[in-house]
């Protein structure tokens, strides 16, 4: 959530601002701001505006802004609505400031420091840029310094003092920053996609150390002030891959991705046809020495989380659960030093699924990340990752992270399989084998897409749907119907087929759209039957359905036919097929589906 931007160096700097603004759009906001240091003057100036970083665009064409140096923020409202004033960034007599975060204390710094007077906005980021100037004495270091002992909660500070030409600070506890220094001069950001037009070599701004930038030198220092070597990181993905390559949404363009991400994925992880994370750092004793499983995750990872849980059930015969992270501090978890604690997360940076992570970890766990950042919090945190290679993933509903997150866990539930003496070795080559025709799967899922737009135009009036199945298929509705709420904004809702006369029958009227997806040969006829429930009570059925399943029974209902695949492997061609439905029901719409209303794609505050 919100998103941050520092440049410094030998460039016209508004355009660099206002373009990194748009790269990070994704995050979430509902305003945005730049503050320049305007070469004539030497003056710090802010433009700000509630709104899109279009608008915050229309408002700097009417200026005139000359400079080289300068920061920008896009916010998503915490304290204070969503008005001028409050967007960011804030400025306090010589400081001037952007944040991520929440400052905890904000009231009790305002009393303790009578810093009333000073402010303007409802916010608690005006405060921290207050207090900065409160004790700024000419030193911009010491200033940082006293500051940020002082603060309590989560924050990632940039930080403008008027009378320190061409030069931008930064602080940050949790809430990430990264930063990198090029020829062109020095860069930093709240996620590194907007680094990507500099250099694809960047480094994590440690907690708690101050970061100096100027146009040819980046310093960092740690609060006894002493210097740090940065450890610098390389990004996998091209620079240009963050880009729309000429499709209309970034979502359809990393649904298309999703073969090849796959691939990528895996391929380095298949070694002589047999799963090995040798290349990764992850020892065989992580997985044979616990007894236990839990999976930590919010949304679309809990969803992967599921799918994982099926499979350790079917194949391991192991104890797993799967935690929503937002709750697991506060269900009082059963955690020891014999768990296996899987923390899933796109970013790397989700705040619930850190202090999940963190919690499990304190009570003995082991911990291990399946994430797409490399140097995120989420993997600094763990003991082991694994990283996909899904690349940069931009529009706001996952889709190829999704799907990587995945691929991952078969190659997890296939070493420990094989590591327990379940599967030889003849097995585990035949599922790893399986695992690798997914990607000709989902692209003959995507030759199909003319065909599920036409579907996507049987629900596009809906206000209701609803999704059906049972087993596998049940876990990859739960995802599908998020995917379909998040971006056409139709109340959608995922139900066990098997639950379906014990309530939500009862919802079921005339033309509802019911959508069911039927993979799992073992449940096949059951879940016919209760397809046959809801049209006999007026519902309009979309069938998805695994092609050597199909027959007379369930061409009456018209199915869309999914490629074959072994029944446990089929959660990935179902999954693109839902995706591409919820697309082009949001396409057809009008909406932007990139830029769900109300959402961010990373959520860094609980």
């Amino acid at each position: 959530m919100c998103g941050i931007i520092g440049f410094t160096g030998k460039r016209d700097v508004k355009e660099i601002l206002l373009h990194a603004l748009e790269t990070l759009e994704y995050r979430g906001y509902d305003s945005a701001g730049i503050a320049v240091k305007q070469q004539k003057s030497g003056k710090t100036e802010i433009f700000k505006c509630a709104g899109r970083v279009r608008e915050l665009r229309a408002l700097c064409d009417r200026s005139e802004i000359s400079s080289e140096c300068g920061i920008g923020h896009t916010r998503w409202a915490t304290h204070g609505g969503v008005v001028n004033r409050n967007a960011h960034p804030h400025q306090v007599g010589k400081v001037t400031v952007v944040h991520n975060g929440i400052i905890e204390n904000y009231k009790e710094l305002i009393a303790y420091y009578k810093l009333e007077s000073g402010l303007d906005s409802e916010t608690d980021s005006e405060v921290a840029a207050a207090l900065l100037n409160h004790f700024y004495e000419g030193d911009p270091v010491a200033a940082i310094r006293k500051a940020v002992t002082t603060l309590r909660g989560t924050f990632a500070l940039v930080i403008l003092f008027d009378d320190q030409p061409d030069t931008i600070y930064s602080v940050r506890n949790v809430s990430p920053i990264v930063a990198t220094i090029s020829e062109e001069g020095a860069i930093l950001a709240s996620d590194v996609t907007a680094l990507c037009q500099f250099t694809n070599r960047y480094f994590v701004v440690p907690e708690y150390h101050i970061l100096t930038m100027k146009p040819d030198s980046i310093r960092l220092e740690n609060l006894k002030g002493e210097c740090v070597e940065p450890e610098y990181l390389t990004v996998d993905w091209e620079l240009n891959s963050s880009e729309k390559n000429g499709y209309p949404f970034y979502m359809e363009k990393e649904i298309m991705e999703q073969p090849d991400a796959i691939l990528k994925t895996i391929d380095k992880r298949i070694v002589d046809g047999m799963p090995d994370f040798a290349s990764d750092g992850v020892p065989d004793d992580l997985f044979t020495g616990c007894e236990r499983i839990c999976i930590v995750a919010c949304g679309t990872a809990m969803h992967a989380g599921l799918i994982l849980q099926s499979l350790v059930k079917r194949v391991l015969n192991m104890h797993i659960d799967v935690e929503l992270a937002s709750e697991f501090m506060y269900s009082d978890p059963v955690i020891d030093e014999k768990t296996l604690v899987i923390a899933v997360s796109q970013s790397g940076e989700t705040i619930d699924t850190l202090e999940a992570l963190k919690y499990a970890r304190r009570h003995g766990a082991k911990g291990l990340a399946i994430i797409n950042v490399k140097g995120s919090s989420i993997a600094r945190e763990s003991d082991y990752v694994l990283y996909t290679e899904a690349g940069p993933e931009i529009a706001v509903a996952s889709t190829k992270a999704y799907t990587t997150q995945l691929a991952v866990m078969y190659l997890i539930v296939a070493r420990m399989a094989y590591l327990k003496g379940i599967y030889s070795r003849e097995q585990t080559g035949a599922f790893i084998a399986e695992l690798r025709r997914v990607p000709e799967a989902m692209r003959e899922v995507l030759a199909k897409r003319d065909e599920i737009h036409r579907i996507a135009g049987r629900v596009i009036e809906a206000k209701d749907l609803f999704m059906i199945g049972r087993g596998l298929d049940y876990s990859i509705l739960m995802e599908g119907s998020l995917k379909l709420k998040e971006v056409s904004y139709i109340h959608s809702e995922a139900y066990a087929s098997g639950e379906l006369k014990h309530g939500p029958i009862a919802l079921i009227t005339q033309d509802t759209p019911v959508v069911a997806v039927v993979t799992q040969k073992k449940i096949r006829q059951k879940e016919i039957s209760n397809i046959r429930e809801v049209r006999s009570r007026g519902a309009s059925v979309i069938l998805f359905e695994k092609a050597e399943l199909a027959d007379e029974v369930s061409a009456e209902f018209a199915p869309c036919m999914l490629p074959d695949m072994q029944d446990e492997f089929m959660v990935m061609p179902a999954s693109v097929a839902l995706q591409l439905l919820a697309y082009y029901v949001s396409c057809d719409k009008g909406f932007d589906v990139d830029k769900p209303r109300n959402l961010a794609k990373v959520v860094t505050v609980e």
